[in-house]
């Protein structure tokens, strides 16, 4: 059994984590996600799923004391969004709605990303730079206020990946996703800090 358990865990694969310590991860916690959780990530969904329609991914969503975070992983076949409940209580009182979908704009890039790259996008961004870009397509999509568009970046500034680059790099690219989607450039400037 024990084997069993540890082979299960060896075959998730972890594609992001916006966390800067390992997690120990147990899938066998995984629990249904909040209402509230759900309903922002239908938010950001409906704002992004035009643009990989018809070969969008299918995401699943669960919360788990164990993740590091937030974390995409695939894992038998499945991708999940992974969420540790006390994170997103956190980003929740210093951020509001806007931190935590920029979380899941980020999360939902990185699934996006693989099958369907837009024109736009540079080929030589990494990786984490392309799921910022996604988010900030997604942030013109959900045509975010002023300060919920605010509180976005700042919470993408503050929880970053492991592998992201320093935040005068990832500004630009989550501003050309931005304006690449329909949202206007001098409101994303007056929003940036």
């Amino acid at each position: 059994m024990v084997k069993l358990l540890y082979s299960l865990f060896l075959s998730a694969q972890i594609i992001c984590t916006l966390a800067s310590t390992p997690s120990s991860y147990n899938a066998y916690l995984d629990q249904r996600p909040t209402g509230d959780a759900m309903e922002l990530a239908g938010t950001v969904n409906a704002a992004l799923v035009s643009m990989c329609r018809p070969n969008c991914p299918a995401l699943a969503m669960f919360r788990n004391s164990t993740a590091a975070n937030v974390m995409l992983v695939t894992d038998a076949g499945r991708t999940k969004i992974l969420y540790k409940p006390e994170f997103f209580t956190s980003v929740y009182e210093s951020y509001g709605d806007g931190g935590i979908l920029a979380i899941l704009a980020h999360e939902v890039g990185h699934a996006i990303d693989a099958v369907a790259p837009p024109h736009w996008m540079k080929s030589g961004w990494a990786p984490e730079l392309r799921a910022d870009a996604w988010a900030g397509c997604a942030f013109a999509k959900m045509n975010l206020s002023g300060s919920a568009l605010k509180s976005s970046l700042m919470t993408l500034s503050k929880y970053p990946s492991p592998t992201h680059p320093n935040w005068a790099t990832r500004l630009p690219v989550l501003r050309a996703g931005y304006t690449q989607c329909g949202g206007d450039g001098a409101s994303f400037d007056k929003a940036s800090f």
